[in-house]
């Protein structure tokens, strides 16, 4: 499975806690928004992440 930034922003715009999550990593580790997707595709994604199935209908 390869990450696509356009994937994750369209899943972050349609789930709710991702969006949230996505804010608190930037805040957090104060990093930019495509580096902040990136780590959440690694985090909640990949390698059978919570959101696999969803991010692959995509």
């Amino acid at each position: 499975m390869q990450y696509s930034k356009t994937k994750m922003e369209q899943l972050v715009k349609h789930s709710a806690d991702l969006s949230k999550r996505l804010k608190e990593v930037m805040k957090e580790h104060d990093l930019e928004k495509s580096f902040a997707l990136k780590a959440l595709y690694h985090s909640e994604v990949k390698d059978g992440g919570k959101y696999q199935k969803d991010y692959q209908d995509l």
